[in-house]
């Protein structure tokens, strides 16, 4: 750790407004409380669930480790699958929950805004209270709009529900699209303050195409996105998309959509080399290391990979490292340590 480290947001600012920061910024899409809590010889488990006495120990501890790593922001957001199905019918272990234009009328959204209040607004107000002189937050409202729409309609009944009943199809997009909009706009009003950054994950793509034709992203998902960024650009704040896959297909629509910076890369669809020359003219790149290296726990291999990747980005703007996903429960420590310490060293700390 570097228990001397100062945090500050703005350098991430800088490089998702594709600036050039005056220190390359760190940053990972999540760190779990799991392994923070391997790190730390601390168990976290529960401290999200309990009460604001645990939600304040819980932000604070997690802070201040990304603070003693030598990242200047937080991630955190509240998913709203949480409120569906758990996440579970986005992973294909539960039913579809709208089957046509009926389901979508009948299902209960007007709750929705209340609920996500009092499952998340503990938590937002907590990690206000916990955050170290410098650093911010980066996140929002967890979940994009397409992971969304696989919590009340698994993938594959999705794809039946396009051929079968094209309208509710639409509906469903449209609808929570909606949804997202009024969740957004009462986030912001009441937490803008805490984020530097604002973001969604929704991984459109896997690693040879998107999971959607890329004409069906373009009409449903991506006029949604447009509106969220819409909001985020209000408070002045730039707008980052994580997503996982090829998804080079509708990159050009997403730009076009207002996004500021975008996250998530693996070399076996590209190295975050080729992003940074498609895309480092027009936003910020955020990501850099391909995970199953940085899982290998191969300290000499992992220092000298990801120094070449540095070497080859250095100069450029709109540019922020860490893993091209997030570090997991059972990521090696040693290998995290060595990705640090290999940003840390070529930024001269």
């Amino acid at each position: 750790m570097y228990s001397n480290f100062t945090p500050d947001y703005t350098h991430i600012v800088d490089a998702a407004y594709n600036r050039r920061p005056k220190r390359i910024p760190l940053y990972e899409h999540g760190i779990s409380p799991v392994f923070i809590g391997n790190m730390l010889n601390r168990d976290l488990t529960g401290m999200l669930e309990g009460d604001s006495r645990d939600l304040e120990e819980y932000f604070r501890l997690s802070a201040e480790f990304c603070r003693d790593y030598g990242y200047d922001v937080i991630a955190f957001e509240g998913c709203i699958t949480e409120l569906i199905q758990g996440g579970e019918g986005l992973c294909g272990r539960a039913p579809a929950l709208i089957h046509n234009l009926g389901d979508i009328d009948r299902y209960p959204w007007d709750e929705l805004p209340e609920l996500y209040r009092k499952r998340f607004y503990p938590s937002f107000d907590a990690l206000r209270k916990a955050l170290p002189p410098g650093m911010k937050a980066v996140g929002g409202v967890g979940n994009g709009l397409f992971e969304t729409v696989q919590d009340f309609v698994p993938l594959m009944q999705l794809a039946y529900l396009q051929v079968d009943d094209p309208q509710a199809f639409s509906a469903l997009f449209q609808r929570i699209g909606t949804l997202f909009s009024e969740i957004w706009q009462d986030l912001l009003e009441k937490h803008a303050d805490i984020f530097c950054l604002s973001r969604f994950g929704d991984d459109l793509g896997f690693k040879t195409s998107t999971l959607l034709h890329p004409e069906t992203i373009r009409t449903e998902i991506i006029p949604q996105y447009r509106k969220i960024i819409q909001l985020v650009h209000a408070r002045s704040r730039p707008f980052l998309l994580h997503s996982c896959g090829s998804i080079f297909s509708v990159m050009d629509d997403i730009i076009a959509a207002g996004i500021d910076a975008k996250h998530s890369n693996e070399d076996g669809i590209a190295p975050f080399t080729e992003w940074v020359d498609r895309y480092g003219s027009q936003i910020g790149n955020f990501g850099g290391f391909d995970m199953t290296v940085i899982e290998m726990g191969d300290i000499k291999f992992i220092h000298t990979y990801v120094t070449d990747i540095l070497t080859q980005c250095d100069g450029k703007s709109g540019i922020a490292f860490g893993t091209g996903n997030q570090i997991g429960p059972a990521q090696p420590p040693e290998g995290f340590i060595a990705m640090v310490q290999a940003v840390r060293e070529f930024r001269k700390e």
